[in-house]
C-alpha cells in the first residue's frame, strides 16, 4: 500500500448506500470511487489501464450484470472483492465466498466490522 491512499472503489445500484460507504471510507482515509452498476466499473476498468483499485465492494443484485458476475469477470486480476446486500441468501454467499471474495456482509452493517474487513481485505492483496 505504501504511502499512497488505498483505492477502495463501491459498486452499488443504491445512490445513496454509495454515498454512505464512501463517505465512511474517506473518513479512515482511504480514497474512494463509485458506480452505480457492474457494467460501468468494467468498462472503467477496461478503458483505463491505469485505473486499479486496491479493493472492490460489490452490491450483489444489481441490474444488468450482479454482482457475482462482475466477481466473476474480475477472476484471475487478484482484486480482492467484498460483497455486501440486503437480502442474504445463503447459496448465494457460499457462491461468493468459493469465487474468493472476501467476505460477505449484509447490510446494515457494523461500521466497524465494514472497516475492519476492509482493511483485511487491502492486507491480503499482495
Amino acid at each position: 500500500m505504501g504511502s499512497t491512499k488505498p483505492f477502495v472503489v463501491v459498486v452499488d445500484d443504491d445512490e445513496p448506500v454509495c454515498r454512505a460507504i464512501k463517505r465512511q471510507l474517506r473518513s479512515v482515509g482511504f480514497a474512494t470511487d463509485s458506480f452505480n452498476s457492474g457494467e460501468q466499473f468494467l468498462e472503467t476498468l477496461s478503458s483505463m489501464p491505469s485505473y486499479r483499485p486496491d479493493c472492490v465492494i460489490l452490491d450483489v443484485q444489481m441490474p444488468g450484470l450482479n454482482g457475482l458476475e462482475v466477481q466473476e469477470r474480475l477472476a484471475g486480476s487478484g482484486l480482492p472483492v467484498i460483497f455486501i446486500t440486503a437480502h442474504d441468501d445463503i447459496s448465494v454467499r457460499e457462491q461468493a465466498l468459493s469465487a474468493g471474495a472476501i467476505a460477505y456482509l449484509r447490510k446494515p452493517f457494523d461500521d466497524e466490522l465494514f472497516i475492519k474487513t476492509v482493511r483485511a481485505a487491502l492486507q491480503s492483496t499482495p
